[in-house]
Order: C-alpha cells, then structure tokens, then sequence
C-alpha cells in the first residue's frame, strides 16, 4: 500500500524523516480488528512531536503516525474511528483511564497511509451529514475537545471561558461548542486577523495574548502550556477552573501554587475523547448544525506540505490530508 512513512526522529528537521512509498506493508487484521481503508486524515501536533522523538522509542522506527481515521470498512460502510484504544472496564468504564490505553498510532499503525487497523469497539458509522474531509477533523481536534469541556471540564450555559490561542483544531472546536452550548466566550491571539476569524466564528471577545481581561473567567482551556500558563491562572475568578490538553509551547513553567491553594483554582488535565464522549458529541454536532473549520486540503503525496502548514502563523482550523475517494 502507499503510506507516508516516519523512517526516524530528528529533533532538528523532523520533516525530512516523512517520505512518501509505495509497497508499505499492508497492516494484518488481527482479533477483534477492523481494517479500515482511508479517506482523509489530519495532520496534529502529536505527529510533530513524534517525528521530534516526543513520546516514541527509536526502535519503533520506521513506522507509520497520524491520528485521525475516516473512511470504509471491509463491507464498505463508511466509518471514524474513536480516538483513544483501551478497556473500559480497567478504566472504571472509561477506556481512558485504562494505564495501558493507547492513542491512536501509537500501538497500531498510524492513519497516513491507505490502510490501518484498529480495535473494533472502536469503530462507530460516519453520520451522512459530515464529509469525510470535516469527519477527518473529529477525534484529535473535536472529540478531545467536547472531553475537556465537557467531561472533565463541566462547562455550564452561562459560564464565561477562555481559550488560548485562535488558530488551531481544537480552539476553533472549543470556540464553536462553546458558544453553542451557552457560554460567553473569549479567545486569545497575537494576530488581529485571527482574532476577527474567531469573532466571525462565535467569539464574544478576541484579545492579544497575555492581555488582562476585564473580568476573570469561570473556566481557562490551556493547550498552549508556557507562553499563556500564567495567564491563565491569573485569568480565572476564585474557585475557577484551568482544564489543560496539551502544551505545544512546552511545559517548563512556573505552576504558582500560592495563586493556586490561596483562590482555591482547580486544574484539571484531559485527554483524547472516550467514545462515549464521541457519541455525545456527534449528537451536539448535529443538535446545533456545528462543522469543523477546514484550513487546507493537501494529498497524501504532499504531506509533508501539510506538515509544514500546520507550522504557519496564520493558521486557522485543521489541517486534512486527502488519501482516497468512494
């Protein structure tokens, strides 16, 4: 099969360890495994941090990443996958808490090629109201999102949130689910233009990055990590919350634990959706007729392009990468 293979790490130039080959071999079904062949996918930090060595053993090299998969299953349904491999019942009914859970890619071939495999619990029908483009959007950026806002996060109709950062999947995933779900929402941004996209996608407010508010907020979603931590913190009203997915500018920062006991603020961490989260989500999708925001569309021949655009400052949604039509 032809697949975009991750033949290394290299911290320094990650993108020349991707190339693009023919006669990859294709993955093996084995028990309780739906093959899936792929429609569409995305390109997420994760793959990033992999190619960086983030996260992987060396000895796992080369192997295929990418962490969003839509397409058909071997009768030909059209299918997603949901995004985190596990038990529920060693979670406590949650997959996710299951210490041996796994996200996609990491145990299981990757989504950059035209073939995966994945748990069959796993695998839940495409809704026909989505196109596999904007269903390729769904488990990193979307079903990770609806978790920690939702499921973790406990974000109520009227509540007053902050999100870091306007450009990427999951900001403009939480920009629209919040603001569908009833709460006032203000986003952050060093780039005016961005800022104007977020209030044309639903913001309340769009401000420069490390800006005071005007009044502190019930919750602060921090995917960012050390350039906004701070600011978040120092955001949240007293008894607020920062729920936390990531840190895709590093996690060297102060964690000011005075601020933290002193204005009794919780932080909560969150990770890829369940598929109970998915389930729900989908239906909240459809309840309020919300869709992904696509940045580009690239092939899987330029999937280093792809790559290269989820790196540019002007950003704005996600990042698919095309690998077959019906």
């Amino acid at each position: 099969m032809r697949a975009a293979v991750a033949l290394r790490i290299d911290e320094k130039d990650p993108l020349s360890a991707l190339e693009v080959r023919d006669g990859w071999p294709l993955p093996e079904v084995g028990p309780n495994q739906v093959r899936v062949r792929l429609a569409a996918t995305t390109v997420n930090m994760h793959d990033l941090w992999a190619l960086r060595g983030v996260g992987v053993h060396r000895e796992s090299f080369p192997r295929v990443l990418g962490c969003d998969i839509t397409g058909w299953d071997d009768d030909g349904n059209e299918v997603i996958v949901t995004g985190c491999f596990g038990d529920p019942d060693a979670g406590g009914g949650d997959e996710t808490f299951d210490p041996k859970r796994a996200l996609v890619s990491e145990d299981l071939p990757g989504s950059f090629g035209e073939y995966t495999t994945v748990p069959a619990r796993n695998v839940l029908p495409k809704p026909g109201w989505l196109t596999f483009h904007q269903a390729a959007c769904l488990n990193v950026a979307w079903s990770s999102t609806y978790r920690l806002l939702f499921t973790r996060g406990r974000a109520q109709p009227g509540e007053r949130i902050l999100i870091q950062g306007a450009g990427g999947g999951v900001s403009t995933a939480a920009m629209a689910m919040a603001r569908a779900a009833g709460l006032y929402v203000i986003v952050t941004s060093r780039s005016e233009a961005k800022r104007q996209r977020a209030v044309e996608l639903g913001a309340h407010e769009a401000i420069p990055t490390g800006e005071i508010l005007r009044e502190p907020v019930d919750i602060a979603v921090d995917t960012v990590g050390a350039a906004t931590w701070r600011h978040s913190l120092r955001s949240v009203r007293p008894g607020g919350r920062v729920v936390t997915a990531g840190a895709t500018t590093g996690s060297d920062t102060p964690l000011e634990l005075p601020r933290i006991f002193f204005k009794q603020i919780s932080i909560i961490g969150s990770t890829s959706g369940s598929r109970s989260d998915t389930t729900k989500m989908l239906r909240f999708m459809e309840a309020a007729r919300l869709r992904p925001v696509i940045d580009s569309v690239h092939p899987l021949e330029r999937i280093r392009e792809a790559f290269a655009r989820t790196l540019e400052p002007d950003l704005f949604g996600n990042v698919v990468v095309h690998i077959a039509a019906a």
